[in-house]
C-alpha cells in the first residue's frame, strides 16, 4: 500500500499529534481547519446560530462506527454536496477502499484525544488528513451529513476532513460523483449517456460491480430552476445517487434486468415498478425476494427495471479501482505514466482548436508506442485521463472547474514542439468525446503502433489552470513533454579593412565612434568576460546585426504596425532568432512582459531577447562538455549572468538611418 504524506501544517504525523494531547491530557484542537465560521462558509454569513460540538457534548455513548459503517449511515444535511455522499455510498461498498480512508484505531474510548485521520487519494499522491471532532451543530443536531443512528460520527467526520482538504464545507457544493469516488480509490472514471448507451451496458455495470468498481447516477437539468426537483415518479432531477446492485431475477418465467439506486437523502424513493410496495415482487421466488428486499424501507434505496432506469437516468458514472477494470481480460497489467503542467495566460493558455491562432502553443507531450496489445497484433490499447488541480479549493478565490478537454495527433517524424500550420492541416486521430467543467476527462483509445501528440487544453484560450495528465498503456510506452532547450549564435564575421567597408558599416563605424568618445570601446550596462565594461568596434557590430534581425523579426509578427506583438507568438520570434525555451520559461517571460491584452510592445521585446540570448551565452561558454547542464557556486552567479540594459527606442530610432 503507498504510504501517505502527512498534511498538517506542522508536519505532524495523526499519531504524533494524538500522543501530545494524550500525553497533556486535552482534547485536540485543529489549527488549520479551526472551529469557525470561515471553515462553513467562504461567500456567505452563517445563516443560524450554530455551534461546534463535540460527539460527547451531544449524546452520552457516541460510537465511530455502529455495527459495521454501511450506505444506511449516510444522510445529507444542509450542505449541496450529494455527489460526495452518493461516493460515499459506494464506498461503504468496497471494504478494501474503505479501510484505506478510514484508518482503524479510532474509537471514543480507547486512546481518545479528540482527533481523527482519514486518507484521500489527490493529484497521484495519498494524503492523511487530521480533524479534531467539533461538529457544526443547531440544538444538539448535526446540520451536515450525519448517520441514521444519532451515536454514529464516522460520516460526519470523513465529510469534515474531505472538507479541510478542500477549503471550507462550502466548496463541496455542488459536484461530480466521479470527482469523490477517484479521491476514495486513486481510480480511474468513465461516463456513460443512457440515452447513446453501449448494447452491453447492464453488463458493463454487472462486471464493473462485481470486481468493486464504485457507481453513481444523475439526472440532468435544462436550467437551475430544475436542480433538486422531485418528479411524479419519486426521482430527483439534478441529484446524485449512487448503484448499489445490478441483479437479473425470474419474473413471470421471463428474466428482468434490474439496478438498485440509492438517494444519499435517506428518504424520497421511486415509486414506479419494482419499487419497495410494487405488485412486481408478488411474482417472484420468496427467497429470491428476501435476498434482494432485506429490510426494505423508505432508507432512499430502491430497485428500477434497467429500460426504466435508462430512460429517467442520464448519466452513469463508474470508478474502476485501476486500469485494468476497463476492459474483461482483468489479468493485464498496465503501465503508468504521469504528468504535471500549467495553463498561463499569455504563453501556454491557448484554448482548444477553433482557436487555431493560439492552440498550437498548448503543452504538447509526444508518446510513442511501440508493442502492441498481446490479443491484438495491429493496435496498443491507452487511457488518457486529464485532471485539473485544486480548483475546488479555489473556490474562496473566486474561480471554479475549467470547460478542459485534449487531442491526439499522428506526430511527424521529427518530433518538435509543433506550430500553428500543422495543427491547421492535419486533423487529430482521437480525442475527448466533449469539452466539460469536470475534474478529470477520461477516454480511452486504441491506436496503431507510432509516435502521437497529445495536446491538453482549456476550451477559452487565456484561462489559467494546472493539470495532472495519467497515461495507461497495456505495454510500455514512451513519453516526454516537447520543446529542447537550445540556442545558436552567430560567429562575428572577420573585421572588413576600412577601404572594403560597406556603406552600411561606415556609417556604423561613425556612430561607433560618436557613442565612444575617446575611449575605446562603447559603454554599456554589461558585464563581459574580461570585466571592461565595454563593446570594441566588432563586437558592436556583431551585436548590431543581431539588433537588426530582431527588430525585423518584431516587424513580420507586429502585422497590423501597432508596436505590438502577441505573447503567444513569442515563442515563434524567439525561435526564428535562435531561441528555443521550455515552457517553464515561456511562462515567466509572457507574465514578466505581457500586458492585460497578451501583447508585448517592442521594447520590451527587445529587453527580454537581448537579456535571453546574453545568459544563453554564458551558460554555453560554462558548459565545455556541451552536457547541457552546469555546476556553479554562489560567488560565480552574479559576474557570469550578463545583463544588457539598452534604451530600445533609442536603438530603434537609430536604425531608421541603416535598416
Amino acid at each position: 500500500m503507498p504510504r501517505s504524506h502527512n498534511t498538517q501544517s506542522d508536519g505532524k504525523s495523526f499519531e504524533q499529534l494524538r500522543q501530545e494531547c494524550l500525553q497533556k491530557g486535552v482534547l485536540f484542537e485543529d489549527p488549520d481547519f479551526p472551529a469557525t465560521d470561515s471553515s462553513l462558509f467562504f461567500s456567505q454569513s452563517v445563516p443560524v446560530n450554530i455551534e461546534w460540538k463535540r460527539p460527547k457534548e451531544i449524546c452520552d455513548n457516541p460510537k465511530f462506527i455502529v455495527g459495521g459503517a454501511d450506505r444506511t449511515d449516510i444522510c445529507q444535511g444542509q450542505l449541496g454536496d450529494c455527489w460526495l455522499l452518493a461516493a460515499i455510498a459506494s464506498l461503504t461498498l468496497k471494504k478494501d477502499s474503505m479501510a484505506r480512508v478510514i484508518p482503524r484505531d479510532q474509537e471514543f474510548d480507547h486512546r481518545y484525544a479528540g482527533i481523527f485521520h482519514f486518507q484521500f487519494w489527490q493529484h497521484n499522491k495519498w494524503l492523511d488528513v487530521v480533524v479534531d471532532d467539533r461538529l457544526p451543530s443547531v440544538r444538539n443536531n448535526l446540520i451536515m451529513l450525519h448517520s441514521a443512528s444519532n451515536n454514529e460520527f464516522w460520516s460526519a467526520l470523513l465529510e469534515k476532513a474531505y472538507a479541510k482538504l478542500h477549503g471550507s464545507y462550502e466548496s463541496l457544493k455542488g459536484g461530480s460523483t466521479m470527482e469523490a469516488m477517484e479521491d476514495f480509490t486513486g481510480g480511474v472514471g468513465e461516463v456513460y449517456e443512457t440515452k447513446q448507451a453501449p448494447n452491453n451496458l447492464f453488463s458493463i455495470m454487472k462486471k464493473a460491480l462485481d470486481r468493486g468498481s464504485m457507481m453513481g447516477c444523475s439526472i440532468d437539468i435544462s436550467s437551475s430552476a430544475e436542480s433538486e426537483a422531485k418528479t411524479t415518479t419519486g426521482l430527483v432531477k439534478g441529484h446524485a445517487y449512487s448503484i448499489t446492485g445490478v441483479e437479473e431475477v425470474n419474473y413471470r418465467g421471463n428474466t428482468v434486468q434490474l439496478i438498485r439506486v440509492r438517494n444519499p437523502w435517506g428518504q424520497v424513493e421511486w415509486n414506479g415498478p419494482w419499487s419497495d410496495d410494487s405488485r412486481e415482487w408478488s411474482y417472484v421466488d420468496k427467497a429470491e425476494k428476501y435476498r434482494l428486499q432485506q429490510n426494505s424501507t423508505d432508507d432512499g434505496e430502491f430497485w428500477m427495471e434497467f429500460e426504466d432506469f435508462k430512460r429517467n437516468y442520464d448519466k452513469v458514472e463508474i470508478c474502476n479501482m485501476t486500469p485494468d477494470d476497463l476492459t474483461e481480460n482483468t489479468k493485464r497489467h498496465w503501465e503508468v505514466s504521469m504528468f504535471e503542467g500549467s495553463w498561463i495566460r499569455g504563453s501556454t493558455a491557448g484554448g482548444c482548436r477553433n482557436f487555431i491562432d493560439t492552440f498550437w502553443t498548448n503543452p504538447q507531450f509526444m508518446l510513442q508506442l511501440e508493442d502492441t496489445d498481446d490479443d491484438d497484433d495491429d493496435v496498443c490499447s491507452v487511457v488518457i485521463a486529464l485532471m485539473q488541480k485544486n480548483r475546488r479549493k479555489l473556490r474562496k478565490e473566486g474561480l471554479d472547474m475549467e470547460t478542459i478537454g485534449f487531442a491526439v495527433y499522428k506526430a511527424p517524424d521529427e518530433v518538435d514542439h509543433l506550430g500553428k500550420d500543422f495543427f491547421r492541416y492535419n486533423g487529430s486521430k482521437a480525442r475527448s468525446r466533449t469539452y466539460i467543467n469536470m475534474r478529470e476527462v477520461s477516454e480511452r483509445f486504441t491506436l496503431p503502433p507510432g509516435k502521437y501528440l497529445l495536446v491538453p487544453t482549456t476550451f477559452q484560450p487565456h484561462h489559467e489552470a494546472d493539470f495532472l495528465i495519467r497515461i495507461f498503456s497495456e505495454k510500455k510506452a514512451e513519453y516526454r513533454l516537447l520543446v529542447l532547450m537550445l540556442c545558436c549564435f552567430h560567429q562575428p564575421p572577420p573585421p572588413s579593412d576600412p577601404e572594403e567597408e560597406s556603406k552600411e558599416e561606415r556609417g556604423l563605424r561613425r556612430l561607433f565612434e560618436q557613442l565612444a568618445g575617446d575611449t575605446d570601446g562603447v559603454m554599456v550596462s554589461v558585464l563581459p568576460v574580461d570585466n571592461t565594461g565595454k563593446l570594441e568596434f566588432q563586437e558592436f557590430k556583431v551585436f548590431w546585426e543581431k539588433m537588426k534581425k530582431w527588430i525585423m523579426l518584431f516587424l513580420s509578427f507586429d502585422t497590423d504596425r501597432s508596436g505590438k506583438m502577441s505573447s503567444y507568438e513569442l515563442r515563434t520570434a524567439l525561435k526564428a532568432a535562435g531561441m528555443q525555451l521550455n515552457n517553464q520559461l515561456l511562462q515567466l517571460i509572457g507574465l514578466r512582459f505581457a500586458d492585460d491584452n497578451y501583447d508585448i510592445d517592442f521594447d520590451d521585446y527587445l529587453t527580454c531577447i537581448v537579456r535571453l540570448e546574453n545568459m544563453f551565452r554564458v551558460f554555453q561558454a560554462m558548459d565545455e562538455f556541451k552536457r547541457g547542464r552546469v555546476n556553479m557556486n554562489m560567488m560565480q552567479v552574479k559576474p557570469k549572468i550578463l545583463i544588457i540594459t539598452l534604451i530600445p527606442n533609442l536603438a530603434f530610432n537609430v536604425f531608421g538611418d541603416f535598416i
